[in-house]
């Protein structure tokens, strides 16, 4: 099943600064590992895997910034992440020593639709 992008991350801050991470459908699991999801290299204070997580719920048409696994905060707007925080356009996300700014495609103005629940087309007479 093809994961559709319904948002994105980009760089302002940090070793990657200008480069940008897609963000799909349900959790995106980020970290310095390839193996991740979204994966930052070139900052070594970010864990290898599940520093944190961005999740697309498709249902509520939401995301959220969720604390992961590693030693490291990861940080929403200059707040450590304790709890899930739901995420909004530029939202300004901090792990390790790289900034992003978040900025969503999907949401109450779009989200993508899978074939077998997109509206039938008018039928010509």
């Amino acid at each position: 099943m093809l994961l559709q992008i319904t948002g994105c991350g980009i760089c302002i801050g940090g070793a990657q600064r200008g480069q940008d991470y897609k963000i799909r459908s349900e959790k995106n699991f980020i970290g310095r590992s390839e193996e991740m999801h979204v994966c930052i290299a070139g900052d070594n204070s970010i864990s290898r895997r599940s520093h944190a997580v961005i999740s697309y719920n498709p249902l509520k048409r939401n995301f959220y910034l969720i604390s992961g696994d590693g030693a490291g905060l990861v940080y929403k707007n200059n707040e450590a992440v304790l709890i899930p925080e739901e995420l909004h356009a530029y939202d300004v996300i901090q792990m390790g020593k790289s900034k992003f700014i978040f900025l969503p495609l999907c949401g109450i103005h779009f989200d993508w639709v899978n074939e077998d629940q997109a509206p039938e087309e008018p039928r010509e007479e």
